[in-house]
């Protein structure tokens, strides 16, 4: 099968040969974000070993970039206390409420899975 596409104004003819029958299911390859109701662990098969509002977990498979708080600091509610990358795009963890940071579970160049504990409140 013959397409044409076109990059930045310029126009390519490409060859296409299709390998699969579109009648056949394919399997769903994107991953969706869905908001975790509050209360709940936020990724599937991670136990809950911790109250959820006194800590902040990782809301993706990643890198620690940047950790913003220590043991012993008082934040905000919404303060930044973390900063992840996950697939080139940064991600603000953010604290629950108003609260003592506990501990802190990552620093900076740390890899981290989904729903990893990064940082624990009092």
């Amino acid at each position: 099968m013959k397409l044409q596409i076109t990059i930045d104004g310029k126009a390519y003819e490409v060859e296409v040969e299709v390998l699969e029958d579109d009648a056949s299911p394919r399997p769903q390859s994107y991953a969706q974000y869905q908001p975790v109701p509050a209360g709940q662990t936020q990724a599937q098969g991670i136990a809950d070993d911790f109250d959820n509002d006194k800590v902040c977990r990782s809301p993706a498979t990643g890198l620690v970039i940047k950790a913003n708080v220590e043991a012993g600091q008082a934040v905000e509610a919404n303060q930044v206390v973390m900063v992840v990358e996950a697939m080139k795009m940064e991600t603000l963890v953010t604290a629950p409420h108003a609260a003592t940071v506990k501990s802190v579970n990552a620093a900076p160049g740390d890899s981290v899975k989904m729903g990893q504990v990064l940082v624990e409140f009092e």
